[in-house]
């Protein structure tokens, strides 16, 4: 594809769409209750995170959070880590999700390679999630308990989880392509008292059984007291050698219309608990507070994904990656959500503008690799679908490249917003991301979002405009983690932020933060290339590589070598049918001299067979580079992080070659 010149202007939004804009009615409240008056969204943005009791409180009051015991404090502090938010304050974040809806709307459509596409109304949802309650009542399952699920991203999971949350219970999920080990070493650390799971799940067409599994996973789960099976594969599944099982249309049967209750807990009580990928050791269990996602769900989907009553809400993801719950955080603002269940390129990469069509979907959440496939596919959406409705392409999980943008515009609608965010399982959230009315430039978020005091730190620790550098946090986050499951001093959790900056969050991306307020990710910063001094993210190696249209993929690490000097090797896989030529290893190396430097064309370039990925589909740079610097592959990575752990062995045998 033509490749496009980063911060061309791509798009703006006209006056009609700016002022329908839950943003632009924000701000009329501001200036209509507080007497505040923004000239744009930068102004509003700087108050945000200047003011941050001042903007919270706004939030609090603007959405008007239902709160059992009033809150007196705001903040406690500005010290991070330990800073609490409306610490007096008891809520429950299952009353915001039903509160004040249309029972006869549709609250979920959900579809899998196992099931037809259906509809939920708010009112089944209800009733589903409250009979769900009682039997979790039942079996024991209280304030502070841990409900587990083993689940595919089905309708089940959806009420498992709401009905947990109004227990004033703590959740976690895990995805069933998540093999045994895995799953222990995540699940075990919180010591659950009742699992939820199905019993397999398909892919691509082929059907996978996990009941073996379960049973070994349940085997090493000591605290376990009982099973909810969600017959999902099998209909006639009874999951009978799991513990204590109750199947699910038993679990959801009652005899008469049972009234949901809420258990009310502290603001800073825990919601669920979301694990890292692993891939260096066991997943850090990530805590957040009912609260602070509350809130900050709220303000995300209301103002900066621009949710409302009529929207029809997709994000491509599992049960095992932050974006479901990101996802079901969607039904606070009464929109709809879409869940599917599969591989998105199947039977092939038209499936989910198919079911974009098909569902009248309005955002389309997805990561910028399945766009950047459909781009080297030469595939038109508008071509083939009714995509009258969609208003809005959200992508995450890596760069969206700039010829992405524009692929967007040029083959999905002219008319389309489109933004790419950056955030994660840290923070349950997207912290840069978009707005609905600010203009849209190739590879370019549109903003930092609203309470979210980002900046671009250099070695020294200092914030730098238009100049690329560590991405931070300077000032406390709402859904920040309260701190790591049984991290009793919280040395897990300083380690994992607080090291390089004290007192300051730092994110672990790289950063450059424009003059006009929009953002540049670089990809992560301990992964840059480093040559001769200059840095560059391999986010603008990978998009060089990309207008070579015979390489699917590639992977690209700096190996530094004792002569001060480094070995950096550029891995690419091949499209079906082509080989890497000489002629094509001089076409990348030309794509990466012009596009980025000639310092930074790779020492070498490689066919590998596979590249590592985890288990929610992101590219491994550093155990890649850590493997190629000579050290083992068990103190490297936890391959039962990884979707495809058998594509390290190539590169064990790389290094292997290089000695010899």
């Amino acid at each position: 594809m033509e490749r496009i010149e980063e911060g061309t202007l791509l798009w703006e939004p006209n006056e009609d769409r700016k002022t329908r804009s839950n943003i632009y009615k924000y701000m009329n409240w501001l200036k209509n209750h507080k007497g505040l008056t923004f000239s744009d969204y930068h102004s509003l943005w700087k108050w945000s995170v200047n003011e941050l009791e001042s903007f919270w409180e706004s939030i609090w009051e603007y959405f008007n959070i239902q709160s059992n015991q009033p809150y007196q404090t705001i903040l406690t502090g500005k010290q991070m880590p330990g800073a609490k938010w409306f610490k007096e304050a008891t809520i429950n974040y299952t009353e915001h999700i039903f509160r004040n809806r249309n029972q006869n709307k549709t609250a979920i459509i959900h579809t899998s390679e196992l099931r037809q596409t259906a509809e939920v109304t708010w009112e089944k949802l209800y009733q589903d999630t409250a009979a769900l309650q009682q039997t979790l009542r039942n079996l024991g399952v209280q304030k502070g308990d841990r409900v587990v699920a083993y689940t595919a991203n089905i309708y089940e999971s959806t009420v498992a989880f709401l009905a947990t949350a109004s227990l004033g219970a703590i959740w976690s999920s895990a995805s069933p392509d998540f093999g045994t080990q895995s799953v222990i070493d995540r699940f075990k650390q919180i010591e659950p008292k009742v699992m939820i799971t199905v019993d397999g799940y398909s892919y691509g067409g082929k059907e996978f059984d996990r009941t073996t599994i379960i049973e070994n996973i349940q085997s090493q789960l000591p605290t376990l007291e009982a099973t909810i099976g969600i017959p999902y594969l099998n209909e006639q599944e009874d999951f009978t050698n799991l513990k204590n099982v109750t199947l699910w249309n038993d679990a959801i049967r009652s005899t008469e219309n049972v009234e949901l209750t809420y258990e009310y807990v502290s603001f800073n009580d825990p919601l669920w608990v979301l694990f890292s990928s692993g891939t260096t050791g066991k997943p850090k269990p990530i805590v957040q507070s009912q609260g602070g996602i509350l809130l900050e769900h709220l303000k995300a989907l209301t103002f900066h994904v621009d949710l409302d009553e009529d929207d029809r809400f997709f994000w491509f993801t599992t049960t095992g990656w932050m974006m479901w719950n990101f996802l079901v955080g969607g039904l606070l603002t009464g929109s709809t959500i879409i869940l599917y269940d599969g591989n998105p390129a199947y039977p092939d990469k038209k499936m989910l503008w198919k079911l974009a069509e098909n569902t009248k979907m309005t955002v389309f959440g997805t990561s910028a690799s399945f766009i950047t496939a459909c781009m080297k596919d030469d595939f038109s959406p508008k071509n083939a679908f009714n995509l009258t409705h969609l208003k809005n392409i959200s992508s995450t999980g890596s760069p969206l490249p700039p010829e992405g943008f524009k692929w967007c515009y040029d083959h999905v609608k002219d008319d389309l917003w489109i933004a790419s965010a950056s955030g994660g399982t840290d923070v349950c959230t997207a912290f840069i991301l978009g707005v609905p009315t600010l203009p849209v430039y190739a590879g370019e978020l549109q903003c930092r979002g609203l309470g979210a005091k980002i900046e671009s730190f250099n070695d020294h620790g200092q914030p730098r405009m238009e100049e690329v550098g560590e991405l931070v946090l300077t000032e406390p986050f709402p859904s920040m983690p309260i701190y790591f499951w049984n991290d009793r001093d919280g040395s897990r959790l300083h380690d994992s932020y607080f090291d390089m900056f004290p007192g300051i969050w730092r994110h672990g991306d790289y950063l450059k933060i424009t003059k006009r307020g929009t953002c540049v990710i670089y990809g992560r910063s301990d992964a840059t290339i480093n040559r001769g001094g200059i840095r560059i993210g391999t986010s603008e190696i990978y998009r060089a590589v990309d207008q070579v249209k015979e390489v699917s993929d590639s992977l690209i690490v700096d190996i530094p070598r004792k002569n001060g000097d480094s070995f950096v090797p550029l891995f690419v896989i091949m499209k079906d049918g082509n080989e890497l030529t000489e002629d094509i290893k001089q076409a990348i190396r030309h794509q990466i001299k012009t596009q980025c430097s000639p310092r930074h064309v790779p020492t070498g370039i490689y066919e590998a067979p596979d590249l590592p990925r985890t288990l929610n589909g992101k590219k491994l740079e550093i155990p890649v580079k850590k493997i190629l610097m000579g050290k083992p592959l068990n103190q490297v990575v936890n391959k039962g992080s990884l979707s495809n752990e058998g594509s390290l062995e190539y590169f064990v045998e790389f290094t292997k070659s290089l000695i010899n």
